[in-house]
């Protein structure tokens, strides 16, 4: 008999997060900010960091990180709770309102993690449909809710991977439908016009959640944070592991915000080029792609190589020239669509480049 000691067998059939990395010259394929921090972060950021005690254990409640993003983001200090990375976030969300017996809603395709983490925490997820503009329907969403009457219902806003934004007007609806959590997952949220971080209230169960990794480009320091109703936050605290937000990442975000101006000036920067890309790719035939409010876009491929795995093909021939974007084309409801993250100038331009070679190759233009 072996040794082993099994899981639990409702994770049995569970697969990891995966996202390819690729030893390649151009990669486009995990939503990073395609620029290091601003000039002057690391060394203003280590100069806060000599003054601390290392031998001590970090401010347990993030105290004078939850003060500053609440402030930079015009929200009292109660109703921000930060951890490592917003997926970890999400996964203390679904410890404190998930569990045997309990329903997440989500809307397919959207972000993996919100159903993966979901079957972690032993909750049931009950999968709703997108329209084929990939907007949430708010009737649809309305009679979803009435029937399973879920604990928490998850909308993604810009959404991962389609790039589409719920108007605050469909947030509101499904937040007046629901009869527990609505999170509203904005991790790219600064690349859009729209946000649901004005519809948070201390008596509304609502929680945004967002994360240094993009605009900030911290990806590699993990923060992430959440605002919510302060009696949400309380039961946050009880759950998440005691100093589980070690000083330095408190401190570099703390710091960050020092830089808003740059930060928004890339924000105007990427976006520029996301509508750059949008309109090379909109001329192309055998291309199509789909609006964005984010710092990526989501587009079909519908000639090239692969017959019907065409998608598929094209991500194959592309890495082969060196660029790497990230693979849908057999995901439910994208089909044939691939990914590519807004890069620098040269990157985008490089992307560009390869596609068309390839496409030219197999017929189209």
């Amino acid at each position: 008999m072996s040794d082993r000691i099994a899981p639990r067998d409702d994770l049995t059939a569970l697969e990891g997060y995966h996202s390819p990395q690729l030893d390649v010259s151009v990669r486009l394929n995990t939503n990073e900010s395609p620029f290091p921090p601003p000039p002057g972060f690391v060394d203003a950021w280590l100069e806060e960091l000599g003054t601390v005690p290392l031998h001590r254990y970090p401010d347990r409640s993030a105290r004078g990180l939850r003060s500053a993003i609440g402030e930079s983001i015009g929200q009292p200090p109660p109703r921000v709770f930060c951890a490592n990375g917003s997926n970890e976030v999400l996964q203390t969300l679904l410890l404190s309102y998930g569990g045997t017996g309990r329903r997440a809603l989500v809307f397919e395709p959207t972000y993996a993690l919100h159903s993966h983490i979901a079957r972690i925490t032993g909750t049931e997820v009950i999968v709703g449909s997108r329209r084929d503009d990939f907007g949430v329907d708010p009737d649809s969403a309305r009679a979803l809710i009435e029937q399973h009457q879920p604990e928490i219902v998850f909308l993604c806003s810009p959404n991962n991977p389609t790039g589409t934004v719920d108007p605050p007007a469909t947030v509101a609806a499904i937040l007046d439908a629901a009869p527990g959590l609505v999170i509203v997952d904005e991790a790219y949220g600064e690349f859009a016009r729209e946000s649901a971080l004005d519809l948070v209230d201390d008596d509304r169960a609502l929680v945004v959640t967002r994360t240094y990794s993009k605009v900030w480009s911290l990806a590699a320091l993990r923060l992430g944070f959440c605002v919510a109703p302060p009696w949400v936050v309380a039961e946050l605290e009880k759950v998440v592991l005691p100093y589980h937000l070690d000083v330095s990442t408190q401190l570099a975000g703390i710091t960050a915000l020092r830089f808003r101006a740059e930060m928004e000036a890339r924000i105007a920067l990427l976006v520029e080029e996301r509508e750059r890309l949008f309109a090379a790719l909109d001329e192309l035939d055998g291309v199509t792609v789909f609006p964005s409010g984010a710092n990526f876009l989501l587009f079909r491929v519908s000639t090239g190589p692969g017959g019907e795995d065409r998608g598929h093909a094209v991500w194959e021939a592309m890495v082969e020239r060196g660029v790497l974007v990230r693979d849908f084309s057999r995901w439910p409801g994208v089909e044939d669509c691939l990914r590519v993250t807004v890069g620098t100038a040269a990157e985008n331009t490089a992307f560009l480049s390869a596609l068309k070679d390839i496409l030219r190759e197999h017929g189209a233009r």
